[in-house]
């Protein structure tokens, strides 16, 4: 398998420095995972998050002239995550059942006491929303001079 920029591989963790963790990979090639492509979070000791002879699933993020290939463990678990995670489904309007089928068995005496139940809710909302409007200041009306 030759690797490319942006395939997704397994390797074995070499050797751990400060700056980072040299990973050999398949081919008998190996890369580098710098110190800030481990982890998401602050690495103030690598070898809190990585050992030699750990077993790693890396990105390759570039291969130069030379041949050096950069690699990142992070992007590699977010790449997996975004994989794993199903995208949310989205209600399209055509989706909805628009046929009222819930008040189908409602008798028209039960569908006209809902309709006047909701609509006495909604006037009694507007009401208080109204009248909390009008109890904050100067009042129309009903003052004598």
């Amino acid at each position: 398998m030759a690797l490319k920029v942006g395939s997704i591989t397994t390797g074995k963790v070499q050797s751990v420095m400060p700056f980072g963790a040299f990973v050999s990979l398949p081919d008998n090639k190996s890369g580098l995972v710098h110190i800030s492509e481990i982890t998401n979070e602050y690495v103030e000791n690598i070898n809190d998050y990585i050992k030699v002879g750990d077993s790693v699933k890396v990105k390759v993020l570039d291969i130069d002239k030379l041949g050096k290939i950069s690699l990142s463990i992070k992007r590699a678990k977010a790449e997996k995550k975004a994989e794993v995670s199903k995208p949310e489904r989205r209600v399209r309007p055509a989706d909805i059942d628009w046929s009222g089928s819930a008040e189908k068995d409602m008798s028209f005496e039960d569908k006209l006491s809902k309709f006047k139940k909701d609509a006495d809710e909604k006037m009694l909302a507007l009401k208080r929303s109204n009248d909390s409007k009008r109890s904050g200041g100067y009042r129309r009306g009903g003052s004598t001079y």
